[in-house]
């Protein structure tokens, strides 16, 4: 699961990422922009764990100009994350050390994967957004299409 998007990889401003095996990456455009969407296994401690993450592709500063959210889920339950993407320049390691993202125990997400709960077979979607304020200075939330 790895990959480079000429635009938004799915309709409107709703992605969705599919891992079946813990570690991967996907580039997209979003608003002119490039966002790096992260997905991988590693342990938190002495627990297996997942944790999918996205990254700007520019400075600090300008990453603070959007938001995200990532959610999994099956069976009548979800997970959701909301942040703001970190920039390009932290590392993965230093995202994921920081546990800056979504964060899946391995039993939730085989839960999540159903079936005999055995293979990873998630579903994370999401969507990003960047706040423009109106003349009359009120925020307006501006989804990515």
């Amino acid at each position: 699961m790895s990959g480079i998007y000429a635009g938004f990889p799915a309709r409107g401003s709703l992605f969705q990422l599919r891992p079946r095996f813990g570690n991967g990456w996907l580039v997209f455009n979003c608003f002119g922009q490039y966002f790096c969407l992260h997905f991988e296994a590693f342990q938190l401690g002495m627990a297996p764990v997942y944790m999918a993450f996205l990254r700007f592709m520019g400075d600090e500063t300008e990453a603070r100009n959007f938001s995200y959210s990532l959610e999994v889920g099956a069976n009548g339950r979800k997970l959701i994350w909301e942040g703001t993407p970190r920039s390009i320049r932290d590392t993965h390691r230093k995202v994921r050390d920081s546990h800056d993202g979504l964060i899946i125990q391995r039993n939730m997400a085989l839960f999540f994967s159903g079936g005999d709960r055995k293979e990873l077979k998630l579903r994370v979607t999401g969507r990003i957004w960047k706040e423009q304020q109106n003349p009359d200075g009120v925020c307006i939330p501006n989804l990515c299409s």
